[in-house]
């Protein structure tokens, strides 16, 4: 992209800041961008707790920017980058998964322990500035959180989250398997690392 006015290179700035709060993360550390590489785990179905046979767990530390409005520009840079936001709030402090739609949590306030998997799953701490990426099926729980936990949830367009605290029917099961997502990383705004990362069976 070729930049020939200070016009130009202020667009192009704010295209950054909108899809990629990672570089707006790090620059506000006083860090220079580096690719993003979430941590990521696999999940297998654990009792009535499907999780997903298929696609991992996605977890990128300090990946949103902290500085401003955080909920406002965090909900604009998710839904630029093909997640759209359909809740503020926190996360239930029983386990349930969902059914219908692979689910996104930008972490915008407070920290808390996160059981992933279902009962006796993987225990994560989660941050303000962190998002998770949890595909259909995945168990969650809140096993505590600060006063001020403040979480988004963001979806692939045209799915809506539904709540099960019981095991999948066989088609609930084929519907988790099938489901599918947007080809953009909802943090960096580009193909990768969602692309290499969710690569269906």
């Amino acid at each position: 992209m070729q930049i020939d006015s200070r016009r130009d290179f202020l667009r192009v700035m704010a295209q950054i800041a909108v899809s990629s709060p990672l570089i707006l993360a790090a620059a506000a550390r006083g860090e220079s961008a580096s690719p993003v590489v979430p941590e990521h785990f696999m999940l297998s179905a654990n009792g009535w707790v499907p999780n997903n046979p298929h696609l991992p767990v996605l977890l990128y530390r300090q990946a949103l920017s902290l500085s401003g409005d955080v909920t406002q520009q965090s909900e604009q840079a998710l839904t630029h980058n093909g997640w759209p936001p359909q809740w503020v709030a926190g996360v239930f402090n029983f386990h349930h998964y969902h059914s219908t739609a692979h689910e996104v949590l930008g972490f915008v306030g407070g920290e808390a322990r996160l059981i992933l998997g279902g009962p006796g799953g993987k225990t994560v701490t989660v941050h303000a500035g962190d998002v998770a990426l949890l595909p259909a099926g995945t168990g969650h729980c809140n096993s505590g959180s600060s006063d001020d936990f403040l979480v988004i949830g963001a979806y692939p367009p045209d799915q809506h989250w539904d709540i099960c605290r019981s095991a999948p029917t066989a088609a609930m099961r084929q519907r988790i398997d099938t489901l599918p997502y947007p080809h953009q990383d909802p943090v960096s705004g580009q193909p990768q690392p969602l692309m290499s990362l969710w690569q269906q069976a």
